[in-house]
């Protein structure tokens, strides 16, 4: 296992190191892994090219999008390629001969695919995005300096060289939407964005189960969270970009590059407006706004109509009280997001989510007049950086709220739990009941493991970041029944008040809803004391692996949480919103629902890729949630329940609690 690590870590190492002379990529594997590409006589690259298929047409130093057609084609071929090696050894040798030859954010993309579910690879785990790709996260001026210093050493000076970054980030305050990127430009947020894609892709591999309905789920739960981080600044929540045919108000300057140190991500100033694309240079098809405008048509007819049209010309019903086949949800999320594979039908509903990406990411040089670059909107491991990603994301929900609105509300029978009272919940941290506190914190990274300066010097990044205290979640719960009882215990957060300081109305609150935790417990007869812990929340994963975590080894203690990671989840360290320095009232919704009704018949491996189940599901496996994502926010109130604290009113197994959240502006002691 740990052989196979090291072989794997070396590849993922320095992606854009510059090939050797003869040819031949140095991987640095030692004694009997070292590879290199020469066979006969024969160009040192002749073999590889021959079963990479299209993966060479991107050219190695640019930008590789997910949202590009030619590009999802690029990364099957490779990722095929890689699939069909015969064990670890034969994988390890066609990958040091395409890291030479291919792009190198498609290497690593599917690489990394191909680490996640080759059955023979499952011990080993990847390490974090921001050691591959410090040029993802780090300001170009801020790694040319390192690299300066770092030519300047003496070979005998083996101290690291620290690149310091936050949180002021990319941008100053003078601008109202600056104070908020904190978050926006997290690398965590970041680096899940670029794994949840790279568990669930665009137009290859199996097809996940419910893939549609967690494409909607998650980014929707994205928004809250980013709502309630503008609630916390003072800001307004986002407003959708629905209107194409006017300027942007909010530019990007991302401060970033394409590759290594030079290349530059496009920018956009402020009030740009977005055009028809032509950017055939890259293998893009013209994407004109009126496209985007008739598939939105489409789309919004076919929920108001009830059904979608196949490409036989049926109609699909979408609905989500079906007992069998995909729910409506599913159905529309896969047409939306235009995976050609899943989609009911692509050439019909358009390709709505990706091409938005791409005409907003190419704002800046539509027609290669200027041969510039695509901007952080084209790579998944920089979108979330752009305001604009959450305005686009905003109407994207819209379609799918548009559609859920207009499905039947739950009746009190399917939000209610006989014979079970949710008696008190609250929250404790440092002894503190029901205060919860954020701040600053600082984390580190070898970003040398992906530089290539040539020089051995050591290079850290050092990035300060928004955290938490740790804390946990008591409930007590009353089973009226002589026998044990299994629940699924649902936790959600949102803020009690709107940006006037009102108490919100149900339907102002509903898409607010954060998703906390979802766990299962057996209650005892009688009164139970659950304490779940904040750490092992469903959203999330642990701390990203670095390099030198895998190089050791696990430790002694070693959870099997953390075993199960594979890179997707909400990171732990967002995991609560920011608040406010004088205190921000938030509102705990807990509800117990009936986990015979919840539970799922899997069939399958039920334990790969389990840490973070509530926005990745788990590889090869079935959704482990019966219920409709986000219930029972996802649909709109009952006349009964006007607001959250009807529910609870109302019903036995909901609670609902304020809790204050407050903002330390020094660093956070945990």
């Amino acid at each position: 296992m740990a052989t196979d690590q090291r072989k794997v870590l070396r590849l993922l190492e320095k992606p854009y190191e510059t090939q050797k002379s003869d040819g031949t990529l140095d991987i640095g594997f030692p004694g009997e892994l070292e590879v290199t590409e020469r066979v006969g006589t024969r160009p040192p690259t002749t073999v590889a090219r021959a079963q990479l298929g299209e993966a060479t047409s991107i050219p190695r130093g640019k930008a590789f999008s997910l949202f590009i057609e030619s590009h999802r084609r690029a990364a099957k071929d490779l990722i095929d390629a890689f699939m069909k090696t015969d064990g670890l050894q034969g994988l390890v040798e066609l990958a040091t001969r395409a890291k030479n030859l291919v792009n190198e954010s498609l290497f690593v993309y599917a690489f990394s695919y191909v680490v996640l579910h080759k059955k023979d690879l499952h011990s080993v785990r990847l390490p974090s995005l921001v050691e591959m790709f410090p040029n993802k996260f780090v300001p170009q001026e801020d790694i040319m300096k390192a690299q300066i210093e770092a030519n300047r050493k003496a070979p005998d000076d083996t101290a690291p060289i620290v690149i310091e970054y936050g949180p002021e980030f990319a941008s100053t305050n003078i601008k109202p939407e600056h104070r908020v990127s904190y978050w926006r430009e997290d690398y965590g947020i970041n680096s899940h964005h670029w794994h949840w894609h790279l568990v669930y892709p665009l137009g290859f591999g199996e097809a996940p189960d419910r893939k549609g309905e967690l494409f909607f789920y998650m980014h929707q739960q994205m928004l809250a969270r980013y709502d309630m981080e503008r609630l916390s600044v003072g800001l307004n929540r986002t407003e959708k970009l629905e209107n194409w045919r006017v300027p942007v108000p909010d530019g990007y300057f991302s401060k970033l590059t394409v590759n290594n140190t030079s290349r530059a991500w496009g920018t956009r100033q402020d009030n740009s407006m977005l055009m028809d694309l032509r950017r055939e240079d890259i293998g893009l098809e013209p994407i004109d706004i009126t496209d985007l405008e008739l598939w939105r048509s489409r789309i919004f007819d076919a929920i108001h109509q009830g059904y979608m049209n196949d490409r036989n010309g049926d109609k699909v019903p979408l609905s989500d009280n079906v007992t069998s086949g995909k729910r409506g949800i599913d159905i529309l999320g896969d047409a939306v997001e235009a995976d050609r594979r899943l989609s009911i039908n692509s050439l019909y509903y358009g390709d709505m989510h990706n091409q938005g990406h791409l005409v907003i990411a190419f704002t800046h040089d539509s027609d290669n007049a200027h041969k510039e670059e695509m901007g952080v909107m084209g790579d998944s491991a920089t979108a979330m950086r752009d305001p604009v990603f959450y305005r686009w994301h905003k109407f994207i929900d819209d379609i799918f709220q548009e559609y859920k609105l207009i499905q039947q509300p739950y009746t009190v029978e399917e939000l209610s739990l006989p014979n079970v009272v949710l008696e008190r919940v609250g929250v404790l941290s440092k002894e503190q009941p029901d205060a919860l506190t954020t701040g600053w914190t600082v984390r580190e990274f070898e970003a040398f493991r992906g530089l290539d300066f040539n020089s051995n010097a050591p290079v850290n990044l050092r990035i300060t970041h928004i955290d938490h205290s740790p804390f946990d979640y008591h409930l007590q719960v009353r089973n009226q029944l002589q026998t044990p009882k299994q629940v699924t215990v649902r936790i959600f957060l949102a803020p009690k008040f709107n940006v006037r300081g009102l108490e919100m109305n149900f339907m102002e609150q509903r898409l607010l809803w954060a998703e906390m935790d979802k766990f299962t417990v057996t209650l005892k007869p009688g009164m139970n004391h659950v304490v779940q812990p904040s750490k092992d929340s469903s959203i999330t994963n642990p701390d990203e692996y670095t390099f030198r975590d895998l190089e050791t080894g696990p430790q002694p203690g070693t959870s099997r949480r953390e075993f199960n990671f594979c890179g997707c989840g909400w990171p732990q360290h967002v995991l609560l919103p920011r608040g406010t320095p004088g205190g921000m009232i938030f509102q705990l919704f807990v509800m117990l629902t009936d986990f015979e009704k919840d539970k799922v018949d899997q069939q399958g491996n039920t334990g790969r890729c389990a840490n973070a189940v509530s926005f990745c599901g788990i590889l090869d496996s079935k959704f482990p949630d019966g219920r409709p994502m986000g219930f029972p926010f996802d649909r709109r109130n009952a006349p009964q329940f006007q607001s959250a604290a009807a529910f609870a009113e109302q019903l036995d197994n909901v609670n609902l609690h304020d809790i204050t959240i407050t903002f330390v502006a020094s660093s956070l002691q945990k």
